[in-house]
């Protein structure tokens, strides 16, 4: 290819417009304008970037279930048809191919981003802007003449998506909830293209999703959830302390809230205890079954 090669690698893959129809081993190219999957010079497979329209890091094809581990997989559009392609290898390479992978596909689009949209309970008129999108190590980062935006993705407590009207136009929009130094934000993200929009949802959703991976094993009761849901509502904004406000003995709040420390779902700050965003994430999966 004559453009310049950001990975080049070995690994095994598979799609469904090769020769085989069983995965095979070969040289992943990529660049910023395409993605070469290589048996040999005969038998190889060039995907465009602007054809791609989804990524999925470690979910395998039914067909292929057996056959790959640690995969990426990308969805693309080859004369008016959807077809998918697999690349697998270890875990490590498929973190770092699957990062460059993102930044090469929508690293540069033109976005506009009303930021913050929210913070805390507070809805602010701050105006869209426009910006450019970038992936950082670990972040997301929205660039203008007026300010860089970044938003780690630690910190991301939950998306969605909406439609709203942008500067006169209706468009979709990314909602990004986070928790910069722990106070909750939100963050609007619009975009033309819908591709590009998709693309960073499912960026954006790997490592939410590994968030929620990490609360299956946590175990929280009914007093504890009442706790994070009263951190969230800004327990001693009011001059009450988070014992008369939940109503509970000192002591047994400072019990509940070191289990909650030791589970990572709050933090001491010199602000005093605020949610982490997994705490955060807790709270919003759970504040229905709280009364406070």
């Amino acid at each position: 290819m004559s453009e310049s090669v950001i990975a080049d690698f070995l690994a095994k893959f598979n799609a469904d417009v090769l020769n085989s129809a069983d995965p095979v081993g070969g040289r992943v190219l990529l660049s910023e304008k395409r993605l070469v999957l290589a048996v040999n010079d005969a038998d190889k497979l060039t995907i465009p970037l602007d054809s791609i329209f989804d990524v999925a890091v470690g979910q395998v094809p039914d067909e292929l279930d057996g056959f790959f581990d640690s995969t990426v997989t990308v969805a693309f559009q080859r004369q008016e048809r959807q077809h998918v392609a697999t690349v697998e290898g270890d875990d490590e390479m498929i973190s770092k191919f699957s990062t460059v992978l993102f930044k090469a596909l929508v690293n540069g689009t033109d976005t506009t981003v009303k930021h913050p949209a929210r913070l805390g309970g507070r809805v602010l008129d701050t105006p869209f802007r426009p910006a450019k999108l970038f992936l950082k190590p670990q972040a997301v980062q929205f660039r203008s003449s007026d300010e860089d935006v970044t938003i780690t993705l630690a910190e991301v407590t939950e998306f969605s998506r909406s439609t709203r009207n942008v500067n006169g136009a209706t468009r979709p929009v990314l909602e990004v909830r986070h928790m910069p130094q722990g106070e909750a934000t939100l963050t609007m993200v619009a975009t033309d293209s819908k591709r590009k929009m998709s693309l960073l949802g499912r960026y954006l959703r790997l490592e939410y999703s590994d968030l929620m991976a990490e609360l299956k094993d946590i175990s929280i009761s009914k007093d504890e959830k009442e706790i994070l849901v009263a951190l969230y509502s800004g327990a001693g904004d009011e001059g009450l302390s988070l014992p008369q406000i939940v109503n509970k003995d000192p002591s047994n709040v400072t019990m509940m809230l070191n289990k909650l420390a030791d589970d990572d779902l709050v933090v001491d700050t010199t602000d005093g205890t605020t949610l982490t965003p997994k705490g955060q994430v807790v709270v919003s999966k759970h504040l229905e079954d709280v009364n406070v």
